[in-house]
């Protein structure tokens, strides 16, 4: 191991812990990407008894390493991310890859091209992981956090990709019956207001 090469790796990833994404924790702070990524991957490891056909050691390390391009690019919200946007995400993730020891390059893009690929059960299962914990974190955030556009999205994200598993099709029906809580108790009000600002 190269150590140069693997602290400039480190400081690269540091960046995750300093972009934000769209969601905000539930006291109303941005999330950073590093945080989606570590929630994402406990997520996997508390799912593991639930699969237990699936190698989750690899869902693990998919949720880990998913979004490194972010450390780049940022984070562009799913309702507003394009092709070009996730061509340059691609690309990011080349260049940061590229220094690695040839084992670890070989793994990591290995395992990118599974998560694009979703033809394997470990793939899936993380994809409906990635987008489970966004809904979960967002009906964690304040909803005067929201955009009028997220109390239908916060509805219908991630709910095809759920139905891949029975365990995670329930989840996701908890999760919905969360997000339709908070709305009732939360969100007419909030909508309200935002009709007046408008």
């Amino acid at each position: 191991m190269d150590w140069k090469e693997f602290l400039d790796f480190m400081s690269l990833a540091e960046r995750l812990k300093c972009n934000t994404r769209h969601c905000t924790n539930s006291q109303g702070e941005p999330e950073s990407v590093a945080e989606h990524c570590w929630r994402a991957a406990l997520m996997a490891l508390l799912l593991e008894p639930e699969f237990p056909g699936v190698k989750m050691e690899r869902v693990v390390r998919m949720c880990l390493i998913h979004d490194l391009g972010e450390a780049v690019t940022g984070d562009i919200p799913s309702f507003l991310k394009t092709a070009a946007d996730e061509a340059t995400e691609e690309e990011a993730v080349e260049r940061l890859l590229a220094p690695l020891p040839e084992a670890l390059r070989l793994e990591f893009t290995g395992l990118f091209r599974e998560m694009e690929e979703l033809a394997t059960p470990e793939a899936r299962l993380f994809k409906v992981i990635d987008k489970l914990e966004a809904v979960i974190q967002h009906n964690e955030s304040p909803i005067s956090t929201w955009e009028a556009l997220e109390y239908q999205l916060q509805r219908e994200y991630g709910q095809r990709e759920a139905k891949w598993f029975p365990q995670t099709a329930a989840l996701r029906e908890a999760i919905l019956r969360q997000t339709e809580e908070k709305i009732a108790a939360e969100g007419e009000r909030e909508l309200g207001q935002m009709a007046l600002e408008v």
